[in-house]
């Protein structure tokens, strides 16, 4: 019998974890939950399109709900009540909220017999295993992260917002001197500045103050004032032709010694998708979460808890005879 999909939320994330699940023959997509009218939202698996309103009829159908809202406002609210109805499993991303998340929905689930994995997908996700798995073996040693080159969606949004824009990238551009520093393993300390440029491509309206736009951008606390950036304004055309794939990746090092012997591990990611990767993680530890809730687990979980095997749609003797 095949596992038992649930997507709640349609946009990139969620047509992402489509795309996964239809390439997974262990698994079908049995709908999609929307707050927009259902009739307006037309799944390319040929799904069912529900409202959101409806998802407690759908609690015998099925085995493990994918929620693909937003850290911010969606998934605090959403993961915690959907997991007193199904296994669930999200990409909450709000690193300092993590811990009270995690609280949530640990205590949701366990009074309601089901389990509820969080923060999935590359970072945090797979990154955070390259880190663990890092400071395990050489625990004398330190990580490092340099995220992109890729389209952050968060900065893009923030450009969108100022006066006069009518549409944004921002590229997250790793420095390479950085990098190589690290690999080296010289262990460096690198502020903020030292390890990402920001790239910023906009479209203005006509006639707006380009100088005040761009010294907006360059100035805006949190998000740009920390970091070397670069603004270029092109056109709505060449943003549509250049700039409307969402692609993204990134690099885990960790420089450690044993002794006086230099050690240096990395973990890479490079995606021409970001919503389509993080989906097929998101996937894979949804099988996850299917298979521990048969055995009995309960609660809230990461990937720090979940063995490789569980991930993976093959048995167990076929794992040790091809990848051990």
């Amino acid at each position: 019998m095949r596992i038992r999909i649930g997507i709640l939320g349609y946009g990139n994330l969620g047509k992402g974890v489509e795309k996964a699940v239809t390439q997974n023959e262990d698994q079908e997509l049995k709908a999609v939950f929307t707050r927009r009218d259902p009739a307006s939202v037309k799944p390319a698996s040929g799904a069912a399109a529900c409202s959101v309103e409806d998802l407690p009829k759908w609690k015998d159908e099925i085995d493990v709900l994918v929620l693909c809202g937003g850290s911010a406002t969606d998934l605090p609210e959403q993961t915690p009540r959907y997991a007193s109805l199904f296994n669930v499993v999200d990409s909450f991303d709000t690193h300092a909220r993590i811990p009270e998340h995690f609280a949530a929905v640990d205590q949701a689930t366990g009074d309601a017999g089901k389990i509820g994995v969080i923060s999935c997908g590359w970072d945090p996700g797979m990154f955070s295993l390259s880190r663990i798995y890092a400071h395990s073996i050489l625990p004398d040693g330190k990580d490092y992260t340099f995220w992109g080159r890729g389209v952050s969606q968060g900065h893009s949004d923030a450009i969108r917002r100022i006066e006069g824009v009518v549409d944004a990238r921002q590229y997250t551009v790793p420095v390479e001197a950085a990098m190589q520093q690290v690999r080296s393993g010289a262990n460096p300390e690198l502020t903020t500045r030292q390890k990402h440029t920001r790239e910023c491509f906009v479209v203005a309206e006509e006639g707006a103050d380009l100088a005040r736009i761009e010294k907006e951008i360059k100035e805006m606390p949190n998000y740009f004032a920390d970091y070397d950036t670069s603004v270029e304004f092109i056109s709505a055309e060449e943003m549509k032709a250049n700039h409307s794939e969402l692609p993204h990746g990134g690099v885990v090092m960790y420089s450690g010694r044993t002794g006086d012997k230099k050690h240096v591990i990395e973990y890479s990611l490079k995606l021409d998708s970001n919503p389509e990767f993080t989906g097929s993680v998101i996937a894979a530890v949804a099988r996850a979460a299917y298979r521990m809730n048969k055995e009995g687990q309960t609660g809230a979980r990461t990937m720090f808890d979940i063995a490789p095997k569980y991930l993976s749609p093959q048995t167990d003797e076929w794992l040790r005879a091809h990848y051990l």
